[in-house]
Formats: C-alpha cells, sequence, structure tokens
C-alpha cells in the first residue's frame, strides 16, 4: 500500500488552508448497513493506522476522508511493536459518540499528527461511555478508563473538527521553531 498523506494545519514552511478546512469540518456520518464505500473508506484508514507506529490513533479526516471513522491502539503504546492485522491490540470505532462522561478530568500532554512539532496540555474527562458500530456494522456500546479514555476523545474530536490546539492553554515547541509558532499563535 502506498503511504497516505497524513492532512496537517501546517508544514514546515506555512499553514495549510485546504487541509485545515477539512481537518476543522465536521465528518459525515457512514450509512449502517456499511455500503461499499463505506468499507473502502474504513478499510483506508485502517491500513494507514496499521502502516505507521508514530500514533495512538488515527482518525479518517487525518488523511483527506471526511467520514466518522476512527482506529487506536489498546495496548503496546510506545513500544514499537506494530499492531498485527487481525490482533486484538487496536479497535475501529464508525459514527462514535460520546454517550457517557464521568470521573475527574485530568490534565496531560498531548500531541497530534495533524499538529506536527507541538505538544498541548488538554484536560479530559478520565472516563466515557461510547456508542458506535464495528468494522462490521454490529452496534457497541463501551466505557474506556484512564489513557484508553484520552485516545478516543482525541481521536472523536478531529471527527468534530476540533483539534489540541483548540482544547490547551499551554502549547509547547522547540526552540528552533519558535518564529514559525510565534507567527501562528500569537500572529508576531
Amino acid at each position: 500500500m502506498a503511504e497516505v498523506k497524513i492532512w496537517t494545519l501546517w508544514n514546515e514552511e506555512e499553514l495549510t488552508a485546504e487541509e485545515a478546512e477539512l481537518l476543522r469540518r465536521r465528518a459525515g456520518d457512514l450509512p449502517i448497513p456499511l455500503d461499499g464505500a463505506a468499507k473502502r473508506d474504513v478499510e483506508t484508514v485502517l491500513n494507514t493506522f496499521l502502516a505507521r507506529n508514530d500514533a495512538a490513533g488515527l482518525a479518517a479526516p487525518q488523511i483527506g476522508i471526511s467520514r466518522r471513522i476512527i482506529v487506536f491502539r489498546t495496548r503496546n503504546f510506545g513500544t514499537g511493536i506494530p499492531p498485527l492485522k487481525n490482533g486484538p491490540d487496536y479497535e475501529v470505532l464508525i459514527n462514535p459518540r460520546i454517550t457517557q462522561v464521568r470521573g475527574e478530568m485530568v490534565k496531560e500532554t498531548e500531541g497530534c499528527l495533524s499538529c506536527p512539532d507541538i505538544n498541548v496540555d488538554v484536560e479530559r474527562a478520565d472516563e466515557i461511555k461510547v456508542r458506535a458500530y464495528d468494522r462490521t456494522g454490529a452496534k457497541i456500546n463501551k466505557r474506556y478508563t484512564g489513557f484508553l479514555a484520552r485516545v478516543v476523545q482525541h481521536e472523536i474530536d478531529h471527527l468534530d473538527g476540533k483539534l489540541i490546539i483548540d482544547r490547551g492553554a499551554t502549547v509547547y515547541y522547540s526552540k528552533e521553531k519558535e518564529a514559525f509558532f510565534d507567527r501562528i499563535f500569537k500572529g508576531n
């Protein structure tokens, strides 16, 4: 499979208007039962995720597909061990909706493939319940806690056109990129 481009708000030199417009748009639902086009979109997102080893999750808008599909690891975070195509170490959620938020709000630093070269402190709920469909179109209700709850919320944010820079107040970036990011975030 050819490598699929990750859509970003900016590249090394400038803001990316076309990509930013799609990333900021609310993604559309997939039809249930899944039709052929929806199944292809799900497989494209899944295969793109499985071909990478640099993210906890991936949402369809991050590869230019404005549909409500997310895929994320469920274990082996940061190990360098890639998820297996038919293994138990990732999940795919189609048309996910958070139906319940519980527990404390927890602040942690997050990165994002669509906001390269920065990290942001983001507060998220420590426990959520999600209603969605799986890859076969079967309805599921699932509870996520801790880091998995954070990952799922991050990816669902992508489906709603929200990014980590919309959620956090403190943005971290390297000194080498200071002039570029000061222009973006502070208008300097």
